[in-house]
């Protein structure tokens, strides 16, 4: 009986090639789950007899690069490098071919033999693409072969070529590596003449080292220690060995490329890389005239523009904000009139009691003034939809990346940031992706700059009260000092206690779509959701608790006899009778609810909100606004209803903030929408901020944050009091 030979077939590919659907068809699905070594990322082997063989298939994770990074990148990497599976195949995605090809040419790299999978022909040739892959193959020095493995066709054209790069056996049985006899061999990666140069001279240095089992690959290693791998650079050049001949020859060159190219050298391979692939894409793609990707190119020509595209993006959240304004107040002018005739209805019906006050003032008061809003929330989200189902987003992302990097954050940061002006808890939670533990910190410190969506009520109630007309453009200028303050943050923090340099970002650019009604309203309706989920639970808690504090302790004794002087005046039918007993009834409603949970807590606060114009409804607002930033306007609408009868004369809340006897100035409420914007999110947000990055980091995020709220408020107060 012929002994069988035993080789191993790894699977390398981007995140949605595919790559899985390959796996499950080159194994039959009959396949084992583990961890790579050192990490929780899953590992999917399968068996197969194939001939005179017994195929390992090894199902890599998917990444989009092999630097080491993340987790996944690391898992892949290392096990190519510590295993050297006999042939990889590396499934594409053909009609993203220049995304999948990035993977390929670092593959190449690594010095093994790979087979290129060009998955999902079908779509292809659908859309019309022509790719030459007789040519793709030259290029590559590389088997190429068309899949489809949904359908689990070209799977014996794709094994048959994997096992042709399998070199003979020897008397042992084991299979010889062709790559490392070289008898295949694939071209080296071109970056340029300029850079070529430098990793043609530095692998000259590698290849004399011989100093760690890196080195029979010496270009390979050389594009590493240019990239400043740590753990190659740590392997190879020990920290004993830094004054070494390599490490001399390592440092020169990467200055020379800091000096001739003003970027870091790590930066200038991955551009390199790019070029490379993109002069493959010219070589053997071709797309129809009317293609959607080249109608992308030509739009990010204009989206993505190092100068154009700035004030664009500015123009279009400015668009929405007004939009969420202007169209809003309609609707909203309706809500807010029919929670005051449901007052009135409720006050007619319902006789004067315990009860009736908490259902008119606490619930249908409290709930109410949120509810207003809900236009305003839609039309919001309705507008972040449209620009997200376009393809719009991306190219905000990749637009923000020079910037970000220039602020001392990961490119990828913007991600997380701009879900930020959704809800912080998931955007918190998307800080994940980032693979510096640095870098996640300080993605998640700034997230609370990003006003989110729970704060709109509170700007357009203040807006709208005290700027009129001009509303619009007030809460898009608090959105902008968010972002401002935010850089100025993240500067600070990078140069104390968050030093250190950012990774590179790299961002798949999807073609532009039109986007569909019905996608776009269940975006908007998953967001919305959320918003009225919080009228029915916590700001409804929160406004029956509100209700009550500001209800009892119920005070006996008082500085007068109120009703003996205002049952006197009743006798007295003239005008100034009437203004009188109304005096009579505030100042009795006052020194209530001064004796009241809310009054002694407003007395409280008040010392530390009156330097920035804040009156102690404010204050206490922005204590319950802890809760959920929704509950500081519903907390305004209890505040401003207690002690008062509700019925055909009552004031909206908006009038009652505009009152004299509110106290409350333009400059006032305009440092509150600051102070709203900046301070502490909502407890779910601290609990994100503690389960993500720990007890130490969440303490920081609250003092920080109430610091610069405090702070920022006070100089923005100040400076409208001089204007």
């Amino acid at each position: 009986m012929k002994a069988r030979h035993p080789i191993t077939i790894a699977l390398a590919g981007n995140p949605n090639s595919g790559k899985t659907s390959i796996f499950n068809a080159l194994t039959g699905a009959h396949h084992k789950v583990g961890n790579f070594p050192g990490v929780t990322v899953e590992k999917k082997v399968g068996h197969k007899k194939i001939g005179p063989y017994d195929v390992t298939f090894v199902d890599l994770p998917g990444t989009y690069s092999l630097t080491a990074y993340s987790l996944d990148e690391k898992a892949a990497r290392d096990y190519i490098i510590n295993e050297q599976p006999n042939v990889i195949i590396n499934v594409i995605d053909s009609g993203n071919l220049e995304r999948g090809l990035y993977l390929t040419t670092q593959l190449i790299e690594m010095g093994v033999d790979v087979v290129i999978d060009l998955n999902m022909w079908d779509e292809v040739l659908e859309a019309g693409i022509e790719i030459d892959t007789e040519k793709l193959s030259q290029l590559l020095g590389a088997p190429v072969v068309k899949t489809v493995g949904s359908r689990n066709q070209g799977m014996d054209a794709l094994l048959q070529a994997a096992l042709s790069l399998v070199g003979g056996h020897n008397g042992g049985g084991r299979i010889r590596r062709r790559h490392r006899g070289g008898i295949h061999r694939h071209p080296p990666v071109s970056y340029g003449p300029q850079l070529d140069d430098v990793v043609t001279k530095l692998a000259e240095e590698v290849s004399k080292c011989k100093g760690c089992k890196f080195c029979n690959n010496p270009r390979w290693l050389s594009i590493k220690l240019l990239e400043g791998d740590k753990e190659i650079t740590r392997n190879c050049i020990p920290p004993g060995r830094s004054g070494s001949k390599l490490s001399d020859r390592v440092r020169d060159s990467v200055e020379h490329l800091k000096a001739t190219s003003h970027e870091d050298p790590e930066i200038v391979i991955t551009e390199g890389r790019y070029g490379y692939v993109a002069g493959i894409i010219r070589e053997v793609m071709k797309k129809p005239p009317a293609d959607r990707m080249e109608a992308s190119e030509h739009l990010d020509n204009i989206l993505t523009h190092r100068i154009l595209g700035y004030p664009i993006f500015i123009f279009l959240i400015w668009l929405i904000f007004q939009a969420t304004f202007k169209l809003g107040s309609y609707p909203m002018e309706w809500i807010d009139a029919g929670i005051a005739n449901l007052q009135e209805v409720a006050a007619g019906l319902l006789p004067q009691n315990l009860l009736s006050d908490l259902i008119i003032n606490g619930i249908i008061g409290g709930v109410g003034s949120v509810i207003i809003f809900l236009p305003n929330i839609i039309i919001l989200f309705l507008g972040i939809s449209i620009l997200e189902d376009s393809g719009y987003m991306a190219r905000a992302a990749f637009l923000m990346d020079k910037l970000m990097h220039a602020l001392g954050l990961h490119g990828k940061s913007f991600i997380p940031l701009l879900m930020g002006f959704g809800c912080s808890v998931p955007a918190i939670m998307s800080a994940r992706t980032l693979e510096s533990h640095r870098d996640r910190i300080l993605t998640i410190l700034l997230i609370p700059f990003m006003s989110c969506s729970a704060k709109l009520p509170v700007y357009v109630l203040f807006a709208g009260a005290f700027f009129g007309a001009a509303a619009g453009n007030v809460i898009l200028s608090i959105y902008l000092i968010g972002m401002a303050l935010a850089v100025i943050a993240a500067r600070i923090l990078r140069k104390t206690v968050l030093s250190g340099d950012s990774l590179p970002f790299v961002l798949e650019l999807p073609p532009y779509r039109r986007p569909t009604g019905k996608s776009v309203l269940i975006h908007m309706w998953e967001r919305t959701k959320i918003y009225l989920r919080k009228m029915g639970g916590i700001i409804l808690i929160a406004s029956i608790l509100l209700w009550a504090a500001g209800y009892f302790p119920k005070k006996t004794e008082f500085s007068q006899d109120y009703e003996s002087r205002i049952e006197a005046l009743s006798q007295v039918n003239s005008e100034q009778s009437q203004v009188q007993i109304t005096e009579l009834e505030n100042n009795k409603a006052a020194e209530e609810l001064e004796y009241t949970v809310i009054g002694r807590l407003g007395r409280f606060v008040e010392p530390f909100v009156a330097p920035l114009g804040f009156n102690w409804q404010m204050g206490v607002s922005l204590i319950t606004g802890f809760v959920a930033k929704e509950v500081i306007v519903s907390s305004m609408g209890v505040l401003y209803h207690l002690g008062g009868e509700t019925d055909e004369e009552s004031d909206t809340l908006i009038k009652r903030l505009q009152s004299p006897g509110s106290t409350i100035t333009r400059a006032g409420a305009f440092a509150f929408m600051i102070f709203v914007l900046l301070y502490t999110p909502c407890i779910a947000s601290v609990i994100a901020v503690k389960r993500e990055v720990g007890t130490k980091w969440m303490f920081f995020s609250i003092g920080f944050q109430l610091i610069v709220a405090w702070v920022s408020s006070l100089l923005f107060y100040q400076l409208g009091r001089l204007l």
